[in-house]
């Protein structure tokens, strides 16, 4: 599965963050939720109109990003 079938970037939906189609819900929300703890079936049940799998496409985005990183030395 790809990530871009879920995630995209609009500069006119929350300043071109990278949010979940069809919602203004960025990806960063997300793992902020995640990493303080909450299940994904917790964010499910405070964001109904959310699936397990764009929730974990947020995961696989910040995964890709993160192996694009470059260091110049």
């Amino acid at each position: 599965m790809n990530y871009s079938d879920y995630i995209e970037i609009n500069n006119e939906v929350r300043f071109g963050k990278p949010v979940i189609k069809g919602t203004r819900i960025s990806v960063s929300d997300i793992l902020e939720m995640l990493s303080n703890g909450m299940a994904i079936n917790d964010i499910l049940e405070d964001f109904p109109q959310l699936t397990e799998i764009q929730i974990k496409m947020c995961l696989k985005y910040a995964s890709q990003r993160e192996n694009n990183i470059v260091i110049a030395l």
